[in-house]
């Protein structure tokens, strides 16, 4: 698995950036095309990714949707995806997820919180409520609202004993708000910390992916690109076959 907030391909290597390249989050210039290449190349041999600020075709993306683009670069069969922010017809954001199983449901939902454009993602793989439930979301960076988002997605997990929630948090994973995500169903806090943000000099862990106690989690890693302001995070799940059982 791959989770990667792609920032719509502008690539920020520092602070400065912010500032100096701020024309790239409004305007379809500089290198996206090729920053999209690299996130396709590394994700490529994952079975599942989700995404972050993906744009969906709007003017800085040269109307390209960018989760569609990664999909066929990718080869990933299958694809979805969640326009959460649109600034008139300049930028849009949304959740993504590419995909090489087959899902037998996707669902979109919107999160509450303070300023609306927020979401999350929702996958199931396999039959009834034993199946595997991968969910993508992109959180909000006030505390209050994390924790309505947070108690929602608590409430939309909460039957699904074998679940993946992945995305940008915007908090490390032991915030107070966290906590009733995890009282609340079986995603279990990360084992070790992985530092993501900024990608130049990453200090803090404020992307994840938690996972259900009772699946196997192997090698989980930061990946460096050149791309985003984030690091993208891969881990290794093992998944009992029955769960994907169609």
């Amino acid at each position: 698995m791959l989770t990667a907030n792609i920032q719509a391909g502008s690539s920020t290597r520092r602070y400065s950036d912010y500032v100096t390249r701020s024309w790239s989050h409004a305007l379809p210039m500089g290198r996206k095309r090729s920053s999209l290449d690299t996130i396709a190349q590394l994700a490529g041999d994952r079975d599942i990714v989700g995404l972050n600020e993906s744009d969906p075709g709007s003017l800085r993306s040269g109307f390209t949707n960018q989760t569609h683009y990664l999909a066929e670069r990718a080869g990933f069969h299958y694809w979805s995806h969640q326009p959460n922010r649109r600034m008139g017809g300049v930028a849009s954001s949304a959740n993504g997820l590419l995909s090489k199983l087959e899902p037998v449901e996707v669902q979109d939902h919107a999160l509450p919180g303070r300023i609306g454009g927020r979401g999350i993602l929702l996958a199931k793989f396999g039959e009834g409520a034993q199946g595997l439930a991968v969910a993508v979301a992109h959180l909000s960076l006030g505390a209050n609202s994390r924790l309505a988002q947070l108690s929602f997605i608590a409430e939309l997990l909460s039957d699904h004993p074998n679940a993946v929630l992945m995305g940008d948090f915007n908090c490390v994973a032991d915030r107070p708000e966290m906590q009733v995500l995890y009282r609340r169903t079986r995603l279990q806090p990360p084992s070790s910390t992985v530092l993501t943000f900024p990608s130049w000099r990453p200090e803090r862990a404020i992307d994840h992916i938690l996972v259900s106690e009772g699946l196997g989690i192997g090698a989980t890693e930061a990946i460096p690109a050149a791309f985003s302001d984030h690091l993208a995070i891969g881990m290794e799940l093992d998944v009992p076959a029955e769960l994907l059982k169609r």
